[in-house]
């Protein structure tokens, strides 16, 4: 493991909310395994303790990963095409035009220390694999922790496997004093004790505590439900009914490994304690990927079931910790732990439902779609976008359903049609793209409404990520069939997304008459949404084609529609075109309008809005001679526009004026000083780059690049760093102890504002070329 070089700056790590147990020797085997192998993978059955474990790891390995520690769940994703993109979103980075998000990655982690944690691998075992080897070959500071049931299998793999929690000798009878020291009696005396408030190990219920301990083989998910029914039933009582059903499972499949029988024994255990009304609901609610909310509950399981009914069911399950209560915003959602929910899969197999709840599980997920769709020139749009964050690996599900499922191929363009207004408000070009192609693929083209929808949405999503020529190609797609069609509304969706792309394409004199004739069949519909993005597009293109007051009364409309409707999105879009026309000849009121651009787009969440507001702010800067907080404004924009896969500006008609910014603050500026104020820019966080662009912080740091003053020993540490000497070899040069040499090490990345010691040797070399010769001393 590389050796701590600096603070860290990022990470996702969520935070334990229960304590932690034992596991010392696994701790220290794990630690050793990171520090002299670059991929660690933990592996045991399901229930062990893997993920719990590899997070106390990468907690403990924080300071030595200055590029971050990022925890990575797998476990709710279905698509082995989506790992990739997976992992980027957990490092937020989502897309960048023509580059698949495994370039994106390798182009993130090349040059940064950072720890990847790879949660729950087994089911896309293959995918994780191929990910792994691909950024292990060449992020060179990358080392990679990750669990699963079974080893990845690629080279320089180090496998740990997790064995159960330490229990008592059933051949002995257990002394009380000296039962603490099994982590699964210590296990279980805490779990119980959060249970029922007071429960103490006695000299009553040492045996049947270290019997039902060792029954369960030490796993730690078994124990944890065991000790939950301590509210019901006394340890005698569960060990009775633990020893019955362990008997009945042995007598099942002798090939299965001991320890499977015994989760499986209290999975089953768990299941026989419920009624039959809740062992329905459990198989029933296992549909569900990443947790559920009441009512998705009810339209997908609660057929035969009064709402009340519903309630206290799910309420039953998370008493008896089938489902985990968790709180989301001001609802609360529920969750059921992966062993369980495989488990209620299993039963629902067998019942004969599963595809019969699967196809409810896609039609609820279907109609929350559409009901944001309709809404979505609302006051619930942030609502809505809320609620369809929470439900992404639900509607995930629900679309694999429609490209795996021969028949539903329709059902899924209906859905990802309704979802276009999230996909493009949130960033997610490249998600929308992926299903939209999948599902147009599974059938041959035909002259239908809905295809022709999905056909324009596509195209449109294309083009915010500059992919012009599929663009174009899926416009043309989009026509023929339309022109087969003869439908008014086939005519219009295309003639739409026509005139979005030759927008995108800076075709402005192709794309005005288009939005016009859109807008003018628009207003005899319902549907806003279209209307005011038709609204918005028109407005830019005339804007940057110079006709001011012509764009002006088209923000005017714009702006009375959303502001009579409560929406955010469109408005913000409006505000931001309405800037770029103002921006040389009022900055002022640019910038007002920019800000309130901003304050929206914070709301929203919308990434591409932000970079693009952003990146305005910046050519006002520039032209109002702060040059440095131009160039940090261009380094936050860039950043933001990375993470969504578009340019900072859609219309490449106004790019000059990107150039030009960024000429002015060159030339104003030195090189050092101007590049580290635009790493600074994309060096800050999503909310440190609204505060710093609203005004509402100070300007960071003045760079260390533009004055530098190491004291004489961090000046030496750094010109050993420059030779590829490490911590330890440092120290035997200087003299000194190891943790010193990596103190100053810490030292210098800091002043220097950097984050590697590849940057710090860039610098070395940097300040002796500035260094000008000196003549020989006279001898």
């Amino acid at each position: 493991m590389q050796e701590s070089t600096g603070r860290v700056t990022s990470g996702n790590l969520p935070q334990e909310l229960t304590s932690f147990v034992g596991r010392r020797r696994e701790l220290t085997e794990a630690r050793h395994a990171l520090s002299t192998s670059r991929l660690v993978t933990l592996t045991g059955i399901g229930g062990v303790g893997k993920t719990r474990l590899a997070l106390r790891v990468a907690e403990d390995a924080r300071r030595a990963f200055t590029g971050g520690v990022w925890f990575v769940e797998l476990g709710e994703l279905h698509d082995s095409e989506l790992v990739a993109e997976t992992v980027a979103t957990a490092l937020g980075l989502r897309e960048q035009p023509g580059l698949p998000p495994l370039t994106l990655l390798t182009d993130h982690l090349a040059s940064r220390s950072a720890l990847l944690v790879l949660d729950n691998c087994e089911h896309l075992i293959d995918a994780a694999a191929r990910l792994a080897e691909s950024l292990l070959r060449v992020c060179p500071d990358l080392r990679i922790l990750a669990t699963s049931r079974e080893p990845l299998a690629i080279g320089g793999e180090s496998i740990l496997r997790v064995p159960s929690l330490t229990v008592p000798d059933p051949e002995r009878t257990p002394q009380l004093q000296g039962l603490p020291r099994y982590e699964a009696v210590t296990l279980f005396a805490e779990r119980a004790r959060s249970a029922v408030p007071g429960f103490e190990l006695t000299d009553e219920n040492r045996v049947a505590v270290a019997a039902i301990c060792h029954r369960l083989d030490g796993l730690p998910l078994p124990i944890e439900l065991a000790a939950v029914r301590l509210r019901a039933m006394s340890a005698e009582q569960i060990l009775e009914r633990l020893t019955d059903r362990y008997e009945l499972l042995t007598k099942g499949s002798r090939g299965a490994p001991t320890r499977q029988q015994s989760l499986r024994m209290s999975i089953d255990w768990s299941h026989e304690l419920c009624t039959a009304e809740e062992q329905a609901l459990w198989r029933r609610l296992s549909v569900f990927a990443g947790g559920f909310e009441l009512d998705a509950a009810e339209g997908v399981c609660g057929d035969g079931m009064s709402s009340l009914e519903l309630l206290d069911g799910v309420a039953s399950l998370v008493d008896k910790s089938i489902l985990i209560r968790e709180d989301a915003g001001t609802g609360v959602r529920y969750r059921m732990l992966e062993t369980l929910s495989e488990y209620g899969r299993e039963k629902l197999v067998e019942a004969g439902e599963f595809t019969e709840r699967q196809r409810r599980h896609r039609d609820w997920y279907a109609s929350l779609a559409k009901s944001a769709d309709d809404e979505w020139i609302g006051p619930r749009q942030v609502e809505l976008i809320r609620r369809l964050d929470r439900e992404q690996p639900n509607l995930r599900d629900a679309l694999t359903f429609c490209v795996t499922e021969p028949g539903e191929a329709e059902a899924g363009l209906r859905t990802a049609v309704a979802l276009y207004p999230y996909w493009l408000c949130r960033g997610m070009s490249s998600e929308g793209r992926h299903w939209l192609d999948r599902l147009l693929e599974g059938e041959p083209d035909s002259a239908e409404l809905h295809r022709i929808r999905a056909i324009a949405v596509d195209s449109v999503l294309a083009g915010t990520q500059g992919d012009l020529v599929r663009a174009e190609t899926l416009v043309a797609r989009g026509r023929a069939l339309a022109d087969v069609l003869r439908d008014d509304d086939a005519d219009l969706i295309v003639c739409l997304a026509s005139a979005s792309v030759a927008l995108f394409a800076g075709r402005l004199a192709e794309s005005i008459p288009q939005f016009v004739d859109v807008i003018a069949r628009y207003r005899r519909s319902t549907d806003l949404f279209r209307l005011t993005t038709a609204l918005v597009g028109v407005a830019v293109a005339t804007g940057v084609s110079g006709d001011e007051d012509r764009a002006i009364a088209y923000h005017e409309e714009i702006l009375e529609i959303t502001e009579e409707h409560g929406e955010s999105a469109l408005r913000e879009y409006s505000l931001l075109a309405l800037a770029m026309n103002r921006w040389s000849d009022d900055p002022v009121s640019a910038t007002d309008l920019l800000e309130q651009g901003l304050r929206l787009a914070r709301v929203v969440d919308d990434p591409l809005g932000a970079s693009s507001c952003t990146e305005v702010l910046a050519w006002i800067a520039a032209a109002d001679g702060k040059y440095r907080r131009a160039a940090v404004l261009m380094g936050a924009a860039q950043t933001r526009s990375l993470a969504v896969g578009s340019p900072t500006v859609l219309v490449p008609n106004v790019l000059v004026h990107h150039e030009e910014a960024e000429k002015r603050a060159r030339d104003a500026l030195a090189d050092s000083v101007f590049e580290a104020a635009l790493r600074q820019g994309r060096n800050l966080s999503v909310e440190e780059a609204f505060a710093y662009a609203l005004g509402e912080q100070q300007a960071p740091a003045t760079p260390a690049t533009e004055v530098v003053t190491l004291t004489r020993r961090e000046q030496q540490v750094a010109d050993l760093v420059a030779q590829g000497l490490t911590n330890k070899a440092i120290a035997a040069k200087l003299v000194i102890s190891q943790r010193t040499a990596q103190g100053h090490v810490e030292h210098v990345l800091s002043k220097l504002g950097f984050n590697s010691r590849a940057q710090i040797a860039a610098w070395v070399v940097e300040q002796q070329a500035q260094v000008p010769p000196t003549a020989p001393d006279d001898e």
